[in-house]
């Protein structure tokens, strides 16, 4: 049987093409409609694609902003440890961000340990699975070490692979999914 619970599981869950609407808030719950402190500013609301590929050891994934704001695409990955996903370096100053289980269908993105980068820019990110294709992620975003806004994103499925590129990709059908690691320069 297996462990709904552990990061591997969920990540295989997770492998596909899925669109997400994501809305921006103030702390009170009031919309935002421009947020300039994230580490892709920009308008809200806004939609992305979203390809995560996983095979049991590696997880890409590629967001791919296609209405509401300007077209772009970031790719960040990393590697299981210990059954726990290790993110790549996302930036020059960046803590180490890792994945770990929330629970039965869900994951948590976060730092592996607070330190003077967290309170340059951090944002942890709480993915649940809601069914087979539909998750719901939340973020909470800190500058300069204060709680500044919330994120929401609510994702459907398109399609359980991500081998091609979908008929909505902005950067249209032909070419690789996944770009060369995006690195931010939030951290410095």
């Amino acid at each position: 049987m297996k462990d709904s619970s552990s990061v591997v599981e969920t990540l295989w869950q997770m492998r596909g093409i899925w669109h997400d609407r994501v809305e921006l808030f103030r702390l009170d719950g009031q919309p935002l409609s421009q947020d300039e402190l994230a580490g892709s500013p920009g308008a809200s609301p806004f939609e992305n694609l979203v390809y995560i590929d996983f095979d049991g050891q590696r997880m890409t994934q590629t967001n791919v902003t296609f209405r509401g704001r300007p077209i772009s695409a970031k790719t960040f990955s990393g590697n299981i440890v210990d059954g726990v996903l290790v993110f790549d370096p996302l930036g020059e100053g960046a803590y180490t961000n890792i994945g770990v289980s929330g629970g039965q269908d869900s994951l948590i993105y976060s730092a592996q340990s607070l330190n003077d980068s967290c309170l340059r820019y951090f944002e942890p990110d709480f993915i649940q699975l809601i069914g087979s294709d539909e998750r719901l992620r939340t973020t909470l975003l800190y500058r300069a070490g204060h709680a500044v806004r919330s994120l929401r994103a609510e994702g459907a499925r398109l399609s359980p692979d991500c081998k091609s590129r979908h008929p909505w990709d902005p950067r249209g059908t032909e070419g690789p999914v996944h770009e060369q690691a995006t690195e931010s320069s939030v951290w410095r």
